[in-house]
């Protein structure tokens, strides 16, 4: 009788524990309420201008940055803390919470919508090569490189040139994976590459930190398919704060005010498109 007794009062326990367990999982804050709460979100980012970058005197700017104070602030989020890392690891930085979201102008792709929950795209914008002056391997695609098996490409390890240029025939032995923008640059003035792929803004951006010693190719051949759509990227489980963005985005994109904060970056009407996350996750 005894042992009843107390096989009965450590079921009650449970159930109560049980209870409690239930009730704070059902009033866990989310990403949304508490940067709503404390006025505070964390983006991630990686150094490459236009998209994100830090500037000499240690503030973080860039298209995407200030696309993500703009909206933010609609949703009374007043403070951004920038935190830098490698592009390569802002989706595992994001996953394992050391941000909120990666405003870094990441491409939507639908190998990285199985990791992260995108915003709808902020811009489109196409590709480039970064090549010595005069381009002496005459390359304006990455067939071009394909075709001459001694040549060297650079790219930025974890963006979607990697596999572009896998897919055009560029073996493994060509491809020199180098960390950011700036490494690239170096590769292609020091010979180590023959030309370096990225954006056209990027690649013009490189260009103009050295006049004479680099330049971009002006008519890039390339696959329409590879025409790349940025955007914020969100925890799979923060839907509602992604959702929350895209609402403000939406009334927000192609606006004066929209068109004024990106002209400095180099992006214009021409960048806007009609594209949302859901029809590029499906491609």
């Amino acid at each position: 009788m005894k042992l009843n007794r107390l096989t009965g009062t450590f079921g009650v326990l449970c159930a109560i524990v049980g209870l409690i367990g239930l009730t704070s999982a059902a009033h866990a804050e989310t990403t949304l309420q508490r940067i709503q709460r404390t006025g505070v979100v964390r983006i991630g980012y990686a150094n490459e201008k236009p998209f994100a970058y830090t500037q000499p005197d240690g503030t973080v700017t860039g298209e995407s940055p200030e696309i993500a104070k703009k909206i933010f602030a609609k949703l009374g989020v007043k403070k951004v803390d920038a935190v830098l890392t490698e592009w390569g690891s802002l989706i595992p930085g994001l996953q394992a919470g050391r941000f909120d979201v990666i405003a870094a102008g990441m491409y939507i792709t639908p190998q990285r919508c199985t990791q992260v929950a995108f915003a709808d795209p902020q811009y489109q914008i196409g590709d480039t090569l970064l090549t010595p002056p005069g381009n002496p391997k005459h390359l304006v695609s990455y067939a071009d490189v394909a075709k001459q098996p001694d040549l060297k490409l650079a790219v930025m390890a974890g963006t979607v040139e990697l596999g572009y240029a896998r897919a055009a025939g560029i073996k493994d032995g060509q491809i020199l994976q180098v960390p950011d923008t700036t490494a690239q640059l170096q590769a292609v003035r020091s010979h180590r590459a023959d030309a370096a792929i990225g954006t056209a803004l990027t690649m013009k951006d490189l260009a103009a930190k050295m006049p004479g010693q680099v330049a971009v190719v002006d008519k890039f051949v390339d696959d329409p398919k590879h025409m790349g759509y940025g955007a914020l990227a969100f925890r799979k489980s923060d839907t509602d704060l992604r959702d929350a963005v895209d609402k403000q985005l939406h009334a927000w994109l192609g606006t004066p005010d929209h068109l004024k904060t990106v002209a400095p970056f180099g992006f214009d009407k021409s960048n806007l498109t009609d594209k949302t996350a859901a029809e590029l996750c499906r491609q």
